[in-house]
């Protein structure tokens, strides 16, 4: 006999669509919480980045760039971690392409992000750890807004749950051995919370200590990964496991451990920020050019005073010793 769970009294409905149409053209609801996501993150970073001393054009190019890097990237973090789905006997490889079908990896995302960001940066003298800092918030809080996507999507979602903010999931959605519950662990909220929350502390931790060099995004990485890995083991998706933990478990883990060394070893060797976020390469060199020829100079009036016939006589030496104290 199968038992069913009525949904709390208080618990949270999903959503009746994911998806509208303008004519043929389908509207999803998962690719506009991204876009959102994205909208509201340069908005953030770029004042961010204008206020310790950047171009807002200089972070509006590192977005153009590190978004479709990040969108490969989180495409080939879900493919290679869960490959199963596209390889295989009676699979489609041709489906790992499908990207509007649903499957990005948030850990690949930032990954290849950060990458196509740092190589603007490299081309424009710009001190990437500067960047770092800057887009740590704004990455959370991208991230909480595109959650809303699991929402419409009803997926992600964690184990069955009485709990007065448990999710209804329709009966479709829920996964095999799931089918007779109907609330469940609103982990996509869960997730939310945790980012807004981090976004909130790292903006004042930055106020308050004024950090750079890479700092807080050492922090952002160590608390997206902590709430991660308690988050994760919530949720009953069907994922590759290693030892009866799930494969983000360790991901989460092995970032958390990364970023926490990387931190320690800013604070020893790294203390304050920068003062010039921008265009590093070209002032050094014109402190360079101008050291260079200051010593020039002052060789070269040196060289004069040494040539015979050049000797020039000290103040001490032509005033009048009357006027002496």
């Amino acid at each position: 006999m199968t038992v069913s769970w009525a949904p709390a009294v208080m618990s949270i409905p999903s959503p009746s669509t994911n998806i509208w149409y303008i004519g043929a053209f389908p509207l999803r609801a998962y690719a506009l919480c991204i876009i959102a996501g994205i909208i509201v993150a340069l908005i953030i970073a770029t004042r961010r980045w204008q206020a310790r001393g950047g171009t807002g054009d200089s972070m509006e190019l590192m977005v153009v760039v590190g978004v479709p890097f990040g969108i490969v990237g989180a495409r080939l973090y879900h493919v290679i971690t869960d490959y199963q789905l596209y390889f295989g006997p009676g699979r489609q490889p041709l489906d790992a392409l499908k990207i509007w079908q649903g499957g990005l990896g948030v850990w690949g995302a930032i990954a290849f992000g950060v990458l196509g960001g740092y190589l603007v940066a490299r081309r424009r003298k710009i001190a990437f750890p500067a960047v770092l800092d800057a887009i740590a918030p704004a990455i959370l809080v991208a991230q909480a807004i595109g959650r809303l996507g699991n929402w419409f999507n009803q997926e992600l979602f964690g184990r069955p749950t009485t709990l007065p903010w448990g999710l209804e999931i329709a009966t479709d959605y829920r996964p095999a051995g799931y089918t007779q519950f109907a609330t469940f662990h609103p982990t996509f909220l869960y997730e939310i919370l945790w980012s807004l929350a981090a976004a909130l502390l790292l903006v004042w931790l930055d106020r308050r200590f004024r950090l750079g060099h890479g700092k807080v995004f050492a922090l952002y990485v160590m608390l997206y990964c902590a709430g991660r890995f308690w988050i994760e083991a919530l949720r009953i998706d069907t994922v590759n496991e290693i030892g009866g933990f799930r494969l983000n478990n360790y991901t989460a883990l092995i970032g958390f451990v990364v970023a926490l060394v990387w931190f320690i070893w800013l604070i020893r060797n790294r203390p304050g920020r920068e003062e010039i976020v921008e265009g590093i390469g070209l002032s050094v060199e014109s402190i360079a050019e101008s050291t260079a020829t200051k010593t020039s100079s002052a060789d070269e009036a040196l060289e004069a005073d040494e040539l015979p016939g050049n000797d020039v006589a000290s103040p001490a030496t032509t005033q009048d010793p009357s006027s002496r104290g």
